[in-house]
């Protein structure tokens, strides 16, 4: 019986067929899993919002805070006392998200300004610091489209001690939003770069937690003081 004919051999490649398939299937379902919309990570963080806000809606005109994680560990209500503050803010994300979900935890509070912080987990998933420009843009346009006269805070990308070897990038991410937010006076840029560096050029370890990546409580206070003057409702 020829070799290709053999009982054998049939069974064999139709093993091996049926193994092939398990896995190309597997990996098709895995891909496709990879591919879905990286907002989908937010959805149950957006819900949340969402709920809160069924339960006691803010009040219009106050000051929105929404961005990263940066922005979630912000006391914001312990930080400026005495201001209508709403912290919307959802860890990891990037600029774009802040894009996405505007619809539905920005807009809606119709506040009359908004404190963004993002744009540090951009570049250090490889967007260029051109790529974070344009969706600060965005960001920009999306808000203004509905709220024309609401004030835009950007904070600049902090120098951090676990990501200072994307420094130099981020500055530029940073440079490039400063020159935009100076051609609108809708548009403010705040430098907590600066601030942030010791004498020895580095970022100044007793800001930052253990992780060297986020903020502690003295962090939080330098940047509250760059931030509370640009908090003026009355402008």
């Amino acid at each position: 019986m020829p070799f290709e004919k053999h009982p054998g051999v049939v069974l064999l490649r139709f093993s091996l067929a049926a193994v092939v398939l398990a896995v190309t299937s597997d990996g098709l379902a895995l891909a496709a899993e990879a591919r879905a919309p990286e907002e989908n990570r937010w959805e149950p963080k957006i819900r949340q919002f969402e709920e809160q806000d069924k339960k006691e809606m803010p009040p219009a005109g106050g000051i929105l805070f929404v961005g990263s994680s940066s922005i979630v560990g912000w006391k914001v209500d312990e930080c400026f006392p005495g201001l209508p503050v709403i912290n919307r803010g959802f860890g990891g994300s990037q600029v774009a998200d802040s894009v996405h979900f505007a619809d539905r935890i920005v807009l809606p509070y119709r506040p009359k300004i908004i404190v963004l912080y993002a744009g540090d987990n951009d570049v250090a998933a490889g967007k260029s610091p051109e790529q974070v420009l344009r969706d600060y843009r965005q960001f920009v346009e999306k808000v203004h489209d509905g709220l024309p006269e609401t004030r835009i805070v950007f904070v600049a990308i902090k120098p951090s001690i676990r990501r200072w070897n994307l420094v130099d990038k981020m500055r530029e991410a940073n440079r490039l939003i400063r020159a935009a937010a100076e051609k609108d006076e809708r548009l403010v840029y705040v430098d907590i770069d600066g601030p942030m560096i010791g004498d020895d050029g580095k970022p100044r370890p007793e800001l930052f937690k253990r992780d060297g990546l986020h903020l502690n409580a003295e962090g939080y206070k330098l940047w509250s003081a760059r931030l509370l003057p640009h908090l003026t409702l009355d402008q």
